[in-house]
C-alpha cells in the first residue's frame, strides 16, 4: 500500500519540526542563563503564576525573574494597543514571554479568532521575537460549567468541549505566531477533571483558578520549562 503525502500533511510535519525546534531552542536557552527573565502578558488568568512559578523553581534550586503584565479582564487585543505592554516586552531583556489571551476568545468560531485574536496574536509574538525573547502561549482551560456567557452559540456547554474549543484555538495561534510553543495547562487541568480532582482548581465562579489551581498551573509551567 503506497502511503499518500497531501499537501496538508507536509504542512503539519513541517508545524511539529518547527514546534520541536522551537522547544530545543526554548531549553538550551533557559539551560544557558543564570537567571531566566520571563514575562507574563495576561490577564487575571495569570496575576498570581509568576509569583508561585518563581516559589516553585526556587524551590528546585533554580533562580529565575519573572515579571507580568497583567490587567483584569483584558484581551491580547488590549495588550498589542498598549504602549506600557510594548514598552516591557522590548526593554525587559526577556528570555521569554507567555502570552495568555483572555479565557473565552481562542473557544470562538474561526471567524471571530481571525478577527479578534489571531492578528494581535501574530503582532506580538513578531514584537517578542524582535526583542530577543521567545514567545510561548499559555492555553488556559474551559469554564467549569462551559461558557454559559455564550448559551446561544454553545448549547449544552461543558468543560470538555469547551477545552476541546480551547485546544483548537490554540494551535491556530501557534501557527500564526511562527509556529510558538504552547504550554498545555488546560489540557492538564481537562486529565485533572477526568480523574474527578478538577473541582479543587476552580474558584467559586467556576472560572479563576483557585489557590490549588494556580499551584497546579505553575507547576505546569515548571515542568514545561525547567522538566526533563
Amino acid at each position: 500500500m503506497v502511503k499518500v503525502i497531501t499537501a496538508v500533511s507536509i504542512i503539519a510535519i513541517s508545524g511539529a519540526a518547527l514546534a520541536k525546534d522551537e522547544r530545543a531552542g526554548l531549553r538550551d536557552r533557559l539551560e544557558k542563563s543564570d537567571e531566566p527573565r520571563i514575562l507574563f502578558v495576561g490577564n487575571s488568568y495569570s496575576f498570581k503564576l509568576p509569583k508561585v512559578l518563581a516559589r516553585i523553581t526556587q524551590h528546585g534550586g533554580r533562580q529565575i525573574f519573572v515579571e507580568g503584565v497583567t490587567r483584569g479582564g483584558w484581551t491580547l487585543e488590549k495588550h498589542a494597543r498598549s504602549n506600557e505592554t510594548l514598552t516591557r516586552i522590548r526593554d525587559g531583556k526577556w528570555d521569554v514571554v507567555v502570552l495568555q489571551e483572555q479565557s473565552q476568545r481562542p473557544s470562538f468560531s474561526r471567524k471571530q479568532r481571525e478577527r479578534d485574536m489571531n492578528p494581535h496574536v501574530q503582532m506580538l509574538a513578531a514584537e517578542i521575537r524582535r526583542s530577543g525573547a521567545l514567545p510561548v502561549l499559555f492555553q488556559t482551560w474551559g469554564r467549569r460549567d462551559g461558557d454559559r456567557a455564550n448559551r446561544e452559540s454553545f448549547p449544552g456547554d461543558t468543560f470538555e468541549k469547551m477545552q476541546k474549543r480551547l485546544i483548537a484555538g490554540y494551535h491556530e495561534a501557534a501557527v500564526v505566531a511562527g509556529h510558538a510553543l504552547i504550554v498545555p495547562v488546560g489540557e492538564a487541568w481537562a486529565a485533572e477533571v477526568k480523574k474527578g480532582r478538577g473541582q479543587r482548581l476552580f474558584a467559586k465562579d467556576g472560572s479563576h483558578p483557585s489557590a490549588a489551581g494556580v499551584e497546579f498551573s505553575a507547576r505546569v509551567f515548571n515542568d514545561f520549562f525547567f522538566g526533563n
